[in-house]
């Protein structure tokens, strides 16, 4: 529920209330301008907004209830991992193909693993497996995310990837998988849309690598955590993630320099394979 579906149905409940807005406002502990804005989507309410107002218009528990868990959900504008199992992670999995088909550039940090669409099948299954899926379930889920990747190849998109060093040497895979993802990496590094940077350990660092995210369009910012998928909108708030993004690609390794060294990491996992 988005804020003007909120807006509305406050509205509707406290029309079939037969309660005048000003009645409403005045037990809600809030002007009647700000009532207005709330039923007509100008302003989002908070929880404590939401709570008071179905308070003074004098719904149901199950009704309050209901709705403050909505606007709970938008105040955070978070989807908790459980409730995308419960819809289908492979459905989830072809919303963001959806997404990334409109968007025209994305900027992604990832500190703990290769991004989604840099990932090879072998990589994938080895992540998604991680996870308490079915083996249709997890199939499909894969097949899913492979679908996403055609994004890389639209050449009217510019995207921009950095990841740490770290990410390079996580055993998710064999060592002889993990050299096919770096080769991987290598190759699509080559594409002149799509621009792979590393952060070294040996850089001296400016900022904290929190956690990942993706930017996209300069406009939604998209952040997993261990519980839920957090989307950001306000514009103050995406351009801290921006700003984060642009400070880390100054101080990694692109072009020819990052290809050398994916190179040395990805000969130490043949040797080690060899050595096995």
């Amino acid at each position: 529920m988005n804020r003007g579906q909120l807006g509305a149905a406050l509205r509707a409940l406290r029309q079939a209330s037969g309660k005048e807005a000003k009645a409403v406002a005045r037990s809600a502990v809030m002007s009647a301008s700000k009532l207005s804005k709330i039923e007509t989507g100008k302003v989002a309410p908070s929880v404590v907004d939401v709570e008071r107002i179905l308070t003074a218009i004098g719904v149901s528990d199950e009704v309050k209830a209901e709705y403050l868990e909505a606007v709970r959900a938008a105040a955070t504008e978070a989807t908790a991992w459980r409730l995308v199992r419960r819809m289908g992670v492979h459905k989830a999995q072809q919303q963001t193909r959806a997404l990334e088909a409109h968007m025209t550039s994305l900027r992604l940090f990832q500190p703990a693993l290769v991004p989604s669409l840099l990932q090879t099948p072998e990589y994938i299954r080895a992540i998604l497996s991680r996870h308490d899926l079915g083996e249709d379930v997890l199939t499909k889920t894969i097949s899913a995310r492979i679908d996403r990747q055609q994004a890389l190849y639209d050449y009217t998109k510019e995207l921009r990837f950095i990841i740490t060093e770290p990410v390079l040497r996580w055993r998710i895979v064999t060592a002889a998988r993990m050299a096919e993802q770096i080769d991987r990496l290598v190759s699509l590094s080559r594409l002149p849309h799509i621009d792979i940077r590393v952060v070294p350990l040996s850089a001296r660092q400016q900022d904290i690598a929190n956690h990942a995210f993706v930017v996209r369009d300069d406009r939604m910012v998209t952040v997993e955590t261990i519980h839920a998928e957090v989307v950001v909108t306000d514009p103050r708030d995406v351009s801290l993630y921006v700003r984060k993004f642009e400070g880390f690609a100054s101080m990694a390794v692109s072009g020819a320099d990052m290809r050398t060294m994916l190179t040395h990491i990805r000969d130490d996992f043949l040797r080690e394979q060899e050595m096995g």
